[in-house]
């Protein structure tokens, strides 16, 4: 059970807390609209320079909520998700610097065009407004949402998980740091102080027009519930279960090396691949060496009937398993009958999130990035690079798997939408 909220903001009723946040989220929310690039650019300098300045004040905090995880019994892929290196510090600081060097998005005309009547009429970007970011276990969410929001004009209220509840605290210090010392309201970055999950519920609720969208990152229960409960719009994907497709003209070493980065670099992240597909004509050379490797490498593979044969070690895969995105050092494999078996498959068991083929058939990989419906398709590339930072966007507050609005790595454009400007000079209506 939390501390009362008394005892954290001088607040009894959590309601009334966050109402008051979301008011507060809304004022900024209005400020950002209005200031100038270079204000937020200083923002954005002043917090990479205090991640990188206060790296041990966080390292610590999260060796804190690493070790209670620990403590809890977490598998593996959870406490990698939660942990925080030197490493992975000087990335979230180095995100920040890219975010800062791209283009602002707020007030650019993506579009201009004149009428008969001599009207002129601008389609410009703007601000959202207020999200809120619904995330568990990775700290590094903290930093990415709150300066992409930033940098695309909207306010944000982060709800982090429990379990980096100490790690987000750290380094939200950072963010409001340098808020203050650009002139923009520290109300722009909104942390929830609270580990109560009653605090989701009402994020979830809207706060009465207090929120204008809700990013959830996190697992699949959290997800959706998100998309069930909550009464604004929702950027979201529910799992990653992303494949990779080997063709018979693939080349072998490619094909090694891409799979076993696809699952085994970080098997917990989203862009993890969950399934391997190996093309029946290419099954007798590229099948057991594909399996040994990721055998060998400490990963469980769960195969039909042929890949099993390839290796004794393989256990036999359930119709479940096909669905699974595992966050772990499991995949499952199945030989298939070409590309348009791999695709029928990925139709009927992918989550529209990330898909690979390795080939160096050019009729196959067309054939591949058309038909196969999903966020990202690659070609002879990991399916670990479905990450915003890896498409230069710095940072991403999530991987958008719907089709309005926003698909794929969600960044700064991403962030706004648009209205239209209309120039006349005196036209009326007959």
């Amino acid at each position: 059970m939390t501390a009362p909220l008394k005892a954290i903001d001088g607040h009894a009723d959590l309601a009334a807390l966050m109402t008051e946040l979301a008011t507060h989220a809304r004022a900024a929310a209005r400020s950002l609209a209005l200031a100038p690039a270079e204000q937020k650019n200083r923002a954005l300098d002043a917090m990479e320079k205090a991640i990188r300045a206060n790296a041990a004040s966080i390292l610590a905090a999260n060796a804190e909520d690493v070790a209670d995880a620990r403590a809890g019994g977490a598998t593996s892929a959870f406490v990698d998700r939660l942990t925080l290196t030197e490493a992975r510090v000087a990335a979230m600081a180095d995100g920040i610097r890219v975010v800062r060097d791209i283009p602002d998005p707020v007030g650019a005309v993506t579009e201009r065009w004149q009428r008969p009547n001599g009207m002129t009429i601008e389609r410009v970007r703007v601000p959202l407004g207020v999200i809120a970011v619904i995330f568990e276990s990775r700290p590094n969410v903290c930093a990415d949402a709150g300066v992409l929001c930033l940098k695309s004009g909207n306010a944000v209220m982060l709800r982090g998980g429990s379990d980096s509840f100490r790690s987000c605290r750290a380094i939200h210090d950072c963010l409001v740091q340098g808020l203050r010392e650009a002139g923009l309201p520290e109300a722009a970055i909104t942390l929830v102080p609270t580990r109560d999950r009653a605090a989701v519920g009402l994020l979830l609720s809207g706060l009465d027009g207090g929120i204008d969208l809700i990013v959830p990152r996190g697992g699949k229960s959290l997800v959706a519930r998100v998309e069930a409960e909550a009464r604004v719009p929702v950027f979201a994907h529910l799992e990653g279960v992303n494949h990779v497709y080997v063709d018979h003209a693939a080349k072998l070493d490619m094909a090694k090396s891409i799979v076993l980065n696809a699952k085994m670099r970080r098997p917990g992240v989203c862009g993890a691949a969950e399934t391997l597909l190996v093309d029946r004509a290419a099954a007798a050379s590229h099948l057991k060496p594909l399996v040994d490797m990721l055998l060998d490498a400490g990963c469980e593979v769960r195969g039909d009937d042929a890949v099993q044969h390839a290796d004794a070690r393989v256990k036999p895969a359930t119709d479940e398993d096909w669905d699974t995105e595992y966050e772990d050092a499991i995949i499952t494999a199945k030989v298939v009958d070409g590309v348009d078996d791999a695709i029928a498959h990925i139709a009927r068991h992918g989550s529209h999130h990330t898909e690979a083929v390795v080939t160096e058939d050019s009729a196959v990989a067309e054939k591949f990035l058309n038909e196969v419906d999903a966020a990202i398709v690659l070609h002879n590339a990991s399916t670990q690079f479905a990450d915003g930072g890896e498409f230069g966007f710095g940072a991403e507050i999530g991987i958008a798997t719907g089709k309005f609005h926003a698909r794929g790595p969600v960044g700064a454009e991403q962030l706004t939408s648009f209205k239209y400007r209309v120039h006349g000079t005196g036209q009326t209506r007959p």
